[in-house]
């Protein structure tokens, strides 16, 4: 982003952590967890199990609505079974071989579709981001029986609905050579930089370097530890040009994500109008 004031890049930043919505599981409802994992601990685990889910179809659930419906809520099942394997070799210690089930992964959950969802959704695939969260560790006899509720909400209400891992900004770096740096002086200045920062080209024979990429720079000061080049190098950064780095948990694509947060943004904006207008003038 660039041209725009500090202010505004935080902002983006704070909406892509707090306000953009997605679906995350809300409530949980034991039948049978006879698992060494506490029905609390395993409701909190899956809770930040990610959703492949886009928020936009959904609705926010009413508040005080304890039975969700096809427009606001998605249901997963999961329930599974630690067996022996009867197969198994008798010296075997390897719970792999041992046991069938006995790691309880993401890939478990089930959708169960809530009344039209078959309809409103045909083509829908709602599961969990990645198959191989593990969830919870079995033994023979062991297993869990749950039904889980998704619903939309924001990082704001609960870190569970963040839709981002990382969410960051950086001023563009800015590198000037403040004279011609030839030879071996110019390959230590190579070595004092995040590759593809400084090049050397040959230049009548000489070796001169040249900065080729200032953006790869990470800031590192290595180059004021020598002495023969601290003076010859000024490093800055360019106060309107913000590097975003904007990591999806998987729900959204992060252009999505950026598009969705610039949305919101337009909306804050839009309602302070708004009251502004609806204020009267003395």
């Amino acid at each position: 982003m660039v041209g725009i004031d500090a202010a505004i890049a935080n902002a983006f930043r704070r909406i892509l952590l707090a306000e953009v919505p997605t679906m995350a599981v809300e409530k949980v409802f034991v039948y049978n967890n006879t698992s060494i994992v506490q029905d609390e601990i395993l409701a909190h685990r899956l809770g930040l199990i990610p959703i492949r889910a886009d928020p936009r179809l959904f609705e926010y659930r009413n508040q005080g609505d304890q039975e969700g419906t096809e427009i606001d809520t998605l249901q997963f099942q999961l329930k599974i079974k630690c067996k022996r394997n009867p197969q198994a070799a008798k010296e075997s210690s390897d719970p792999d071989e041992l046991y069938f089930n006995h790691k309880v992964y993401s890939k478990h959950m089930t959708w169960v579709p809530l009344g039209n969802q078959t309809d409103l959704f045909p083509d829908a695939d709602f599961r969990p981001v990645h198959d191989d969260i593990l969830i919870a560790l079995l033994r023979p006899g062991q297993e869990i029986d749950v039904l889980m509720h998704c619903v939309k909400g924001i990082g704001k209400d609960h870190a569970k609905f963040s839709p981002v891992a990382t969410a960051s900004y950086r001023l563009l770096p800015d590198i000037t050579l403040l004279q011609p740096i030839e030879d071996e002086a110019a390959e230590t200045l190579q070595k004092c930089f995040s590759p593809g920062v400084i090049e050397i080209q040959n230049v009548n024979g000489k070796k001169v370097a040249r900065v080729a990429n200032a953006r790869l720079d990470t800031f590192s000061r290595e180059v004021f530890r020598h002495e023969g080049l601290k003076n010859l190098v000024r490093l800055a950064r360019v106060r309107n040009h913000y590097i975003f780095t904007v990591e999806s948990t998987g729900i959204l694509p992060p252009d999505v994500l950026v598009s969705e947060a610039i949305k919101i943004l337009m909306g804050k904006c839009q309602r302070f109008l708004n009251e502004l207008d609806s204020v009267p003038m003395e």
